[in-house]
Formats: structure tokens, C-alpha cells, sequence
């Protein structure tokens, strides 16, 4: 009841915030909005157009750079304090992002992300998301499957990361520094220079980072969670009447010291934590260094009528590199720890997807469209224990193909239909093994062979949409639809393979404006019907993680956002509540079992000899199900601000904000005290005074210095950065 009635707060007092796109990010909208006293248009573009959202039949957040830096938005993870049902849990090399439950639940290379995300059109693959934000036109958070224009990927919703294009004006950009707390720096930038009538150039970099939160007790003095950060982007835009070519390039190289975990209470090394959340013991010096380079070309032509064609090819190259103390502590060899674990990552991607558009505002509107993508992934992991080494090296390969359309009719002036339709087929297979023992006499010279991780897979699915769309008013839309998605299978070995996911999604919804459009809201109701959901689990016939499929779920749940604007005075809330249940499921509980290489199921009758082989069956558990993981029930949020006039035209805008997320499991054991996440809230807050293009603010993160689980993998959980607090300065120009 108590969380019932602090969402009930959140939505009526508090953060759904307004934002504008890519191309309606100027900063010189605002005065008009500030003027006026109402709420400016929120602009969108992940639908390959560029419409208001209140006018778009589906859930959706969006966040200009403003928003952005007001709700403390800085990284990919940042983004569920800002938006509902969005649960981000770090993860190591990965994070587990989730919207509505449904998401990525696994780090293994041959499991897909479920929630899609993209930068400047290009789907990411789940590595190296972590990067900062910098000069960005908007960020957009789809909630739902997104069966029909993004396809696979998609059966928990999609994030869209928008950079700002180079414009033909003029000479624009700006500047800013920052320095704070816990030896917070960073210094961003862009300069836009157009070099004749239709053609520009704009780039923009940064450099960014912080010490460690963390204190090793250890022999090594780790700085495990320090951040040391830099990238840097390049954009070419040619636009010669109705023909647009827009070309980006974007580096990023970021330094984290290592991956800051702890043993979680109750499990294998528990015992050996020391000291508080921000105390580690690591006996392996550690290190993490990640590397991305990302490059795309858009183009774009309209024809006689609006007809438009465009093209977008995107070539991705993202590697991850470093040493990790895997049982997170300094426990002997005897107790089962000193496992060290050199690590390698590489994905590469090529993609190209190419989209027929028909005008806007007519009565029929289509699109229709096909999508390639090639993904190769190199994994390179050497587990050592006691000088004993375990060497693992998957290499894998994806292809993904999707023909699509969408269309949209109006019945009558204020009813329109809307159907879409997708089929997405997908190809995957690999190499690799599992070899004890390189180096040690007795054994080969490369190891001996215990695990073989070839295999290959291949599905396709229909997905899409059926909505119903109706616009009461200018100022209140209602919709209702049904949609599928989908999230293709794969293999864990020659002889294991494991379904596709797939989610039906029945929904209804409500945008509207009110009290002349000082107020806006966007409600929506849902309920999934979730059938073989992916989960990770040891494979005993190989000893390492595979996946196996559930045969169900449901998830029901619904969502609100409000967002006002009286003058300058402005109040925005977000709350969301989302109800799961999965089946129950046979499998080997880890929680059970000693974390070292300990080799395949032993034959009857044989006693488990680790790494030669292992009995798993004293650890096999059967489940009656519960909740999805990484879905917490409540997530909601508020945030307030004030603008207050000064002399000479200066503006003095002091923010508070707050973001609860809820508890959530991460493990389908469901032990309260190793596998769940406590829910927690921050409070973030900012001082921005402005005169003109110059301004300085005063800021702070976690003011209530909350300490929280961030997220776990395996035997080790995260924590979240403690209280941080600074000023930034800049100007634009």
C-alpha cells in the first residue's frame, strides 16, 4: 500500500519528460516555450518519420539534451531514472536491459538482446553500450515489442540514441567543463562549419572520468570502477536539393581499472566479503579496457510527389579486453577461489536496411522496407585456478534478414487503421572448445579437448501489428492494438539447441493535452502473453552455460506519465507497474555447485573427478516459477523545477528529481537472499543559472547517498555510485 500511494504521488506531482529529435533539437525553441508557459512538441523519428509523439499510437519516453543532463543521464544506464517500466542491471560485460520485464537475461554469446538498441540508426550488438552520451540530438525509449519496422530484438521494446546532424546555418556548437567530487572531470564539445550552401561538417568529442569508488584491500591496490574515457565524432552532410547524404563516425575508448564486484551474501564466497558495499578484495590484479568504432552513411532521396528512399549501411567494430577476479575475493585455492580470468571480446557488424516512405498527412500512408545484418563474434577466455588453466574460445556467426511494411488508412477523418507486418529469418553457427590443462605436462601442448561448442541454428517468425488509432480532438488520441514479437533462438552445442522467444502484446492507450496544453499525458494499459523465455543455465553436458527455453509467461501491468508547464514552473511524474509470472522449470541450481571448471555430467557411477568431470544431479532443482527476472513490480519517478527571472535577461532554474526502482529477481531460484535485488530510490538535483549562450550549474547525484545493488552476474553483484556532486560551465555559440 505504501508504494501504491508514493506512485500515486509520482504520477500526480512528478518525470516524463518532454524532448525534441533529432532534427528539432534547436536550442531556439525554448524562449518561445519559456514565453508561452506551455509544454513545446515532443518530435520523434524512430518510426522513419518525423511526428509529434502525442500523435503516435505507441508508449513511448523521449529526452532532448536538456532533459538529459537534467535527470542525470549521462550513460545507457542512467536512463530507467527517467523513464517507466526500464529496468537497466549491470552485469559485467554486459547489462541486463529490460522494459516490461522482458529483456536480456544472459551473457552468453549465442543468446540476442530482446530490447533493440540503436545509435544513429545501427543496431547494437550487447557489448560496449556503456559509453557516455555526448552531443546528442535526443534519446527515445519504445516500450512494447516492436515486431513490425525494428523486428527481432524487439519483444521488450527499442532505445533509439540520436547524435545531432551537421546543419548548413551556420557556424554552431559548444563548449563545457566539468570537475567535482571523487575527482570528477570531463570537457565536451562540437563545432558545426558549414563549407558551402549544401554542405557541412560537424564534430564533437569529449573526455571524461572519475576515480574509484572502491577501496582494494588486497595485494595489488586495484582501482577496480575508476573511469578514464574518450570518443570523438565526425559528421558529413550533403544535401543538394531533394537528395541527402549524411555520413558518421564515432571512436570511443574507455578505461574502468577493472569490473568493481563483491561475493554475494549466501552463496560460495560470501563469506569472504570484508568491510562495507565499497570495500573490495581482490587477490588478481584486474583490468577492463573497451574500444568502439561505429561508422554510418544515410541516404536519403524524395521524389516528385514525397515519395522518399533511403538507405542506411552501418559497419560496427567493438572489442573488450581485461583480467577479472572471478570469485571476488581473496579465498584459497582449498576453499575454491583464486580464479583468475583473462577475457577477450570482439563483435563485428555489417548491416544495411533500405526504406520506401510515403508522404505524411495523407489518408493512406505506407512504408515498406528490408533489413541485412552480419555479425561476427571472437571470445577468448582463459580461466586459471591454482596455475591450472581452462581455455574457452567460441567463434561465432550471425545473419539476420527482414522484408517488412506498414500501412495506415483512415476509415474516417479521425479513425485510422494501422497494420504491420515483418518476417525476420535468422542464421547462426560456430566453432570452439573447451580445453583443461595447456602448458601443464601430462596434458597436450593446446589442451585437452573436454567441451565442444560448435553447432548452428536457424529460425523465422512473422511478427507485426493490428491497431486501431483514434483522434477524439487535436489534443487526445486513443489507441488500442495487438502486436507480436519476436527474439530468435540458438545453440549451445552440436547436439543442444534452444527456441525462439515470442510475446503477443495486447494493448490500449491515451494521449492527451490539457488546461491548454499546460498539462500532457500519456497513459497505457498492457498484458503479454510470453512463451519460451531464454534463460541461461549449465549445460551438464558440457559444464558450461547454455540455454534452455521456459514454456511460458504473463505480464500485465500498465503505465502513466504526466508532464507540466505553468509558466516557469514545471512538474513532471512517471510510474509504471508490471505484474510477471513464469512457469517453473527443471535445472542445475549454480548456487550449488563450486564455481571452477568442473567438466562434463559423470558417467553413472563415476564419481565427480573436476575438471575431468562433475555430478550435477545433488544440484538439480525443480521450480514452480515466479516473476521474470530483472522486472521489478513498481518503477516511478518525479521531478520538479523553477525558472526564475533575473536582472539583464538571466535565469536562475534550481531541479530536484527522484527515481524509485523496485525490487527485482535476478536468478530463477528465487532466494530472497542471493538471487533478489532490493528496490531503491535517488534523489538527483541541479542549479542552472543562464545569461544568454553562457552558463554554470551546481549539481549532484544520489544527494541521499542511497547505497544499492546495481546489479549481479553469477556469484557477484555491483553497487551504485555514492553521492557526487560538482559544477559545469559553457557556452554555446
Amino acid at each position: 500500500m505504501k508504494q501504491l500511494l508514493l506512485a500515486g504521488a509520482a504520477l500526480i506531482g512528478g518525470t516524463a519528460i518532454p524532448a525534441a529529435a533529432q532534427e528539432a533539437a534547436a536550442p531556439a525553441t525554448a524562449p518561445q516555450q519559456a514565453e508561452s508557459g506551455t509544454l513545446g512538441e515532443i518530435v520523434v523519428t524512430a518510426q522513419r518519420r518525423t511526428e509529434n509523439l502525442q500523435k503516435v499510437p505507441v508508449a513511448a519516453t523521449a529526452l532532448d539534451p536538456s532533459e538529459l543532463k537534467a535527470n542525470a543521464v549521462v550513460r545507457l544506464n542512467d536512463l530507467q531514472n527517467a523513464t517507466p517500466a526500464l529496468s537497466i542491471t549491470d552485469a559485467g560485460i554486459t547489462a541486463a536491459v529490460n522494459i516490461r520485464g522482458i529483456g536480456l537475461a544472459s551473457n552468453s554469446p549465442n543468446v540476442t538482446a530482446g530490447v533493440a538498441t540503436y545509435v544513429d540508426g545501427l543496431f547494437q550488438p550487447p557489448i560496449v553500450q556503456a559509453n557516455s552520451f555526448y552531443d546528442l540530438a535526443s534519446v527515445e525509449v519504445l516500450r512494447g515489442p516492436q515486431g513490425t519496422l525494428v523486428g527481432s530484438n524487439s519483444t521488450g521494446g527499442a532505445i533509439f540514441i540520436n547524435s545531432r546532424n551537421p546543419d548548413v546555418k551556420g557556424v554552431n556548437g559548444y563548449v563545457e567543463g566539468n570537475g567535482g567530487n571523487r575527482g570528477n572531470f570531463g570537457i565536451e564539445g562540437a563545432l558545426n562549419v558549414p563549407l558551402t550552401g549544401n554542405l557541412a561538417v560537424r564534430g564533437a568529442g569529449f573526455y571524461r572520468g572519475h576515480d574509484s569508488y572502491f577501496k582494494d584491500v588486497g595485494p595489488f591496490n586495484n582501482r577496480a570502477g575508476k573511469l578514464d574515457e574518450k570518443g570523438g565524432r565526425i559528421g558529413v552532410l550533403w544535401e543538394p536539393g531533394s537528395f541527402r547524404a549524411l555520413w558518421k563516425t564515432q571512436i570511443n575508448d574507455r578505461n574502468i581499472g577493472g569490473y568493481a564486484y563483491r561475493p554475494i551474501a549466501g552463496t560460495e564466497f560470501g563469506a569472504f566479503r570484508v568491510g562495507d558495499i565499497y570495500t573490495l578484495s581482490y587477490d588478481t590484479p584486474v583490468a577492463i579496457r573497451e574500444k568502439a568504432f561505429i561508422t554510418s552513411l544515410e541516404l536519403r532521396k524524395e521524389f516528385a510527389g514525397g515519395v522518399v528512399l533511403r538507405s542506411i549501411t552501418g559497419y560496427q567494430n567493438k572489442k573488450i579486453q581485461g583480467v577479472n577476479d572471478l570469485d571476488a575475493s581473496q579465498a584459497p585455492v582449498s576453499a575454491g577461489g583464486g580464479i583468475r580470468e583473462d577475457y577477450f571480446a570482439r563483435e563485428r557488424q555489417y548491416s544495411e536496411e533500405v526504406n520506401l516512405i510515403s508522404p505524411s498527412g495523407g489518408r493512406f500512408e505506407w512504408i515498406v522496407g528490408g533489413y541485412y545484418q552480419r555479425n561476427k563474434i571472437d571470445v577468448r577466455i582463459r580461466q586459471t585456478q591454482g596455475g591450472f588453466p581452462t581455455d574457452i574460445d567460441p567463434v561465432n556467426e550471425r545473419t539476420t534478414l527482414g522484408a517488412f511494411a506498414q500501412v495506415s488508412y483512415k476509415i474516417v477523418p479521425d479513425v485510422q487503421l494501422q497494420l504491420g507486418g515483418r518476417y525476420s529469418n535468422y542464421k547462426a553457427s560456430g566453432t570452439g572448445a573447451v580445453r583443461i590443462g595447456a602448458g601443464i605436462p601430462g596434458f597436450p601442448p593446446t589442451g585437452l579437448p573436454v567441451s565442444d561448442l560448435s553447432g548452428s541454428h536457424e529460425d523465422g517468425r512473422v511478427t507485426g501489428k493490428a491497431a486501431i488509432n483514434w483522434t477524439v480532438n487535436p489534443d487526445h488520441l486513443l489507441y488500442a492494438f495487438v502486436a507480436r514479437g519476436y527474439k530468435p533462438g540458438g545453440f549451445n552445442t552440436v547436439s543442444s539447441q534452444f527456441r525462439p522467444e515470442m510475446v503477443w502484446n495486447y494493448e490500449i492507450g491515451w494521449k492527451g493535452s490539457l488546461l491548454d496544453r499546460h498539462v500532457r499525458t500519456q497513459v497505457s494499459a498492457f498484458y503479454n502473453d510470453y512463451s519460451d523465455f531464454q534463460f541461461e543455465i549449465v549445460e551438464p553436458s558440457t559444464g558450461f552455460n547454455g540455454v534452455q527455453n521456459l514454456s511460458k509467461g504473463k505480464i500485465k501491468g500498465f503505465e502513466a506519465q504526466v508532464q507540466s508547464r505553468f509558466g516557469g514552473f514545471s512538474l513532471d511524474g512517471n510510474v509504471a507497474y508490471v505484474h510477471s509470472k513464469l512457469s517453473g522449470l527443471t535445472f542445475v541450481n549454480t548456487r550449488r555447485i563450486p564455481s571452477a571448471t568442473l567438466g562434463p555430467q559423470c558417467p553413472a557411477g563415476t564419481p565427480s573427478n573436476p575438471p575431468v568431470c562433475f555430478d550435477y544431479t545433488p544440484a538439480i532443482i525443480t521450480t514452480t516459477g515466479g516473476p521474470n527476472l530483472y522486472s521489478p513490480n513498481w518503477t516511478y519517478g518525479g521531478s520538479a523545477a523553477y525558472e526564475f527571472a533575473l536582472p539583464k535577461g538571466m535565469t536562475l532554474t534550481p531541479r530536484i528529481n527522484y527515481a524509485y526502482v523496485g525490487p527485482r529477481f535476478t536468478y530463477l531460484a528465487y532466494s530472497p537472499v542471493s538471487d533478489r535485488i532490493a528496490g531503491y530510490g535517488l534523489v538527483s538535483g541541479l542549479i542552472t543559472l543562464r545569461s544568454g549562450r553562457y552558463h554554470i550549474e551546481a549539481y549532484g547525484t544520489n544527494l541521499t547517498g542511497e547505497r544499492y545493488v546495481s546489479g549481479q552476474f553469477g556469484l557477484r553483484e555491483f553497487y551504485g555510485a555514492p553521492r557526487e556532486y560538482g559544477i559545469r560551465a559553457g557556452f554555446t555559440f
